[in-house]
């Protein structure tokens, strides 16, 4: 059986990590389960410059274009009944991009107010791959130590800081970089990512 992917969506700065995710699972044969939070669908709402009430428009629009193999399920975030909130419900992993400091902060502490962070805790009970990618800064000693926190807990800490080896040109190319960091931390194969020492990456300096 091919399990889903849990993708959220929360009120940090970054919403282009998450769309250019989104844009490469949907072309893999995959169940989908997008859980935006409140201030996340604000936040993307605000950086995309569209209004809060296109944000669903825009998913829809994502699922309909040529090449997309996956499913997507966007689930109401206060819908604490949704499938995503039982550790009986089949997914193979889940990735929060980006990952705010409350979220964090909510995942660090077991605290679960809507249905993202339930699938996050759920996602650690269970012993599933849980990537988040944080961004903020500069980052205080409480946001370092939640970071610890949910390492310990079983999360991969991923800050969304893209590297530059591998020589981008557009804000597309640092968020294809990250989008391909997650997909390794998932166990999902995308061979045209740029790595170290690949065709894109340059050559590894022995010095």
């Amino acid at each position: 059986m091919n399990k889903g992917i849990i993708v959220g969506i929360t009120g940090a700065s970054g919403a282009g990590y998450a769309l250019r995710l989104l844009e490469i699972l949907l072309g893999r044969p995959l169940h989908i389960h997008l859980i935006v939070s409140g201030m996340g669908a604000k936040v993307l709402a605000h950086e995309l410059k569209i209004s809060p009430g296109e944000v669903r428009g825009l998913f829809d629009r994502m699922r309909s274009v040529e090449g997309v193999r996956a499913e997507m399920t966007v689930h109401d975030p206060d819908d604490m009944f949704a499938p995503p909130a039982s550790g009986s419900f089949p997914v193979r992993a889940m990735a929060i991009v980006p990952c705010s400091m409350k979220t964090l902060a909510a995942v660090a502490g077991g605290y679960t107010s809507n249905l993202l962070e339930r699938a996050a805790d759920v996602t650690l009970k269970e012993r599933r791959p849980l990537v988040l990618v944080v961004r903020e800064t500069p980052l205080s000693r409480i946001h370092l130590a939640n970071m610890l926190k949910a390492q310990e807990a079983g999360a991969t800490i991923m800050p969304a800081s893209p590297g530059f080896y591998h020589h981008p040109r557009t804000i597309e190319d640092l968020t294809t970089f990250m989008a391909g960091r997650v997909l390794d931390q998932l166990g999902i194969e995308r061979p045209d990512i740029p790595r170290w020492g690949g065709p894109a990456g340059g050559e590894e300096d022995e010095s």
